[in-house]
């Protein structure tokens, strides 16, 4: 085990290393991709790059816990993990921020998040079907990064079905859920009907954001540290995150931003549920469920940390206190325990010193 790893046993320690040691390392990875993206020649594509880079620096942030699994190279796990959240929150800005609604587009842009996956993969043209392509080589030099990074790790083969499995989910989620209004929620349905039959305990909605997670990968990135793993502890891995702790972690985020889409007439998974009781009951199911699973797994403590971190970090953001939905995250807060409580008075202040 790399000696420099914290215990996940010591959640306080946990969290000390994650802001000291970790963010800085975010940090200079963020501020290297910033400068490739200005070189970009397209403005829009420029513009974008930048855009996804500013607003959602907590989007690496966050996912960057993960370098703090035991036995994991620090570094080479924040240069991974950024450059892979990078590119998503890229192409999510491009599937959403440019008026442009095509299927084929976006199915093409996303081989991207799967090629990223295989360090075998020659890289396809993915702009192929995109109005605008012109972006310096940054979307391949991404891509790129993250093979690079895979070509060395251990047992990376063993989890690397796995880990493609949940891009795959992830690629059809964004290339559906852009579509134009009236055909959108078709599409989706008709691509998560057939998955349904092996998850009875959710909605088609759900699923849907179940498959908008990184984390699952990120966590099979991780594990694949370790030279002594199987295929069955990575499908464990697989299972026990996909559907509930990857669920949690993107409803929290659309929950928080229920008013915000309903303004922007944006889709919500949030918003189909039928009213706040149900919401608060199906949030407080997938917390529960997230948590039973992470016993499944090795170093459930650090698991455990990282579905409270998600709670204590949506939760604490400004707009979770919306008027409409204030009492549901404060009944949230409630239920979870000390330990989200502590994490939720820390992201606060974190916040406040703009840390987060």
């Amino acid at each position: 085990m790399n000696p420099t790893v914290v215990n996940p046993m010591n959640r306080v320690r946990l969290i000390y290393q994650f802001i000291t040691l970790v963010f800085p390392i975010v940090k200079r990875e963020l501020n290297e991709w910033w400068r490739i993206a200005e070189r970009s020649p397209d403005f829009r594509l420029r513009q974008q790059a930048l855009e996804s880079i500013r607003s959602k620096t907590f989007h690496c942030q966050g996912g960057s816990i993960y370098a703090l699994y035991p036995g994991v190279n620090r570094v080479e796990a924040v240069r991974f993990i950024v450059a892979y959240q990078t590119m998503s929150d890229y192409l999510d800005n491009l599937v959403d921020s440019l008026e442009v609604q095509d299927e084929l587009a976006f199915s093409q842009l996303h081989l991207a998040m799967q090629e990223a996956l295989n360090p075998n993969a020659a890289k396809s043209d993915y702009y192929l079907y995109y109005p605008y392509r012109e972006d310096g080589g940054y979307l391949d030099r991404l891509v790129t990064t993250c093979q690079k990074s895979l070509e060395n790790l251990q047992s990376y083969n063993i989890v690397q079905d796995e880990a493609i499995k949940l891009a795959k989910l992830y690629s059809h989620l964004q290339t559906y859920k852009h579509l134009a209004l009236e055909e959108r929620e078709a599409k989706m349905l008709n691509w998560i009907k057939p998955f349904l039959t092996d998850y009875l305990e959710i909605t088609a909605w759900e699923f849907a954001a179940a498959t908008g997670s990184t984390l699952g990968i990120f966590c099979l990135f991780a594990v694949a540290f370790d030279p002594q793993l199987t295929k069955s502890q990575g499908q464990i891995i697989r299972k026990t995150y996909f559907p509930w702790i990857c669920g949690i972690h993107i409803l929290l985020d659309y929950f928080i931003d229920l008013r915000e889409d309903r303004e922007t007439k944006q889709l919500n998974f949030v918003a189909y549920y039928e009213d706040p009781k149900i919401i608060s009951e199906r949030l407080q199911l997938f917390v529960k469920n997230s948590i039973e699973q992470t016993s499944k797994l090795e170093y459930p403590k650090f698991h455990r940390a990282v579905v409270q971190g998600l709670l204590a970090m949506y939760l604490s953001d400004e707009k979770s206190m919306d008027r409409d939905i204030r009492p549901i995250t404060k009944k949230l807060l409630n239920v979870s325990g000390l330990g989200v409580r502590f994490l939720y008075w820390l992201c606060r202040q974190l916040r406040k010193m703009k840390v987060l």
